[in-house]
């Protein structure tokens, strides 16, 4: 198994964001908290899906991350473009700032 961390979407501007060690959320995917197994996987993800955090986000899921050189990344296509904002814009999203 990879690693994995969890990832929703912010109600209040949509942003796509990670679920950090405090069980906060950060658009930045570096301070999210990652799993090592199938168990804490599983185990993030039920924190993401209580009543509290449906306050916060929408839809939390688990994506597949790799740590290169200390830095958590998404593996796939789709979750590196959540990452950077809209690709066909580089004046919005994280990218422009």
């Amino acid at each position: 198994m990879s690693l994995q961390v969890v990832t929703a979407n912010r109600l209040d501007d949509g942003l796509a964001v990670f679920m950090t060690a405090d069980e906060g959320w950060s658009t930045d995917i570096r301070q999210a908290i990652c799993a090592g197994d199938a168990e804490q996987a599983e185990a993030l993800l039920a924190r993401a899906n209580t009543q509290k955090q449906q306050i916060t986000v929408v839809g939390p899921y688990l994506i597949d991350v790799a740590n290169e050189d200390g830095v958590l990344v998404p593996i796939k296509y789709r979750e590196i473009l959540r990452t950077l904002g809209p690709s066909v814009r580089p004046d919005l999203g994280y990218q422009a700032g």
